[in-house]
């Protein structure tokens, strides 16, 4: 299944979730899309509510339907709860840190700069997005591409990063401490609805 480049509003406006975690996109028109999405009503079944969560974090992370279940596997393997482990993974993978960071607006935005070949990790380039980051890890951009004019105009814009990265300003460059608390994540996603998906 190929990668979803359409208007991610629209995506957002479908979950009735913000996907940016910025809350723009449900801001004018919090409903779903379509010509009748204002008149929708109707409760969703169990099924229904648990994929609705499922395609959030899949949504808000930008990963495909595979990567996503490898990944959720993979959580179920850790010692701790599932749900937090799973998180936790989609958390450290390297185009969501160096949006955290703040080299980049969006999630979409961070994929294309790693895509591209500007982020560095421990000094080596790394092109792969889906990249997993261990606590201790280096993230940076190639020497040449520290003043790109995209990346400073994000950077200026971050107001607050989250407590699991420090960063550098002198350097450009930020270290991925440690693994998220369950708390510094999103409190509006229900992560144990999307192991009772997975585990039917």
């Amino acid at each position: 299944m190929s990668r979803y480049t359409g208007p991610s509003y629209k995506k957002a406006r479908r979950v009735g979730f913000s996907i940016s975690e910025t809350g723009k996109e449900l801001a004018r028109r919090p409903y779903r899309p379509g010509q009748h999405g204002n008149d929708r009503k109707g409760k969703l079944s169990d099924y229904g509510t648990q994929l609705k969560e499922k395609q959030k974090v899949r949504f808000m992370y930008g990963v495909n339907e595979r990567q996503f279940r490898k990944t959720f596997d993979e959580a179920g393997k850790m010692k701790g709860i599932h749900g937090t482990n799973f998180l936790r993974l989609l958390e450290s993978r390297l185009d969501n840190l160096v949006f955290r960071i703040g080299f980049a607006n969006t999630r979409r935005g961070a994929r294309q700069l790693v895509n591209h070949g500007h982020v560095t990790v421990n000094g080596k380039k790394v092109d792969i997005p889906s990249y997993r980051c261990k606590p201790g890890d280096v993230i940076s951009l190639k020497e040449d591409d520290k003043n790109l004019k995209v990346v400073l105009e994000a950077l200026e814009k971050v107001n607050k990063r989250v407590e699991f990265i420090t960063y550098d300003e002198g350097k450009k460059e930020a270290t991925y401490v440690r693994m998220p608390e369950r708390n510094e994540l999103n409190a509006d996603v229900n992560e144990s609805l999307i192991v009772e998906f997975y585990n039917k």
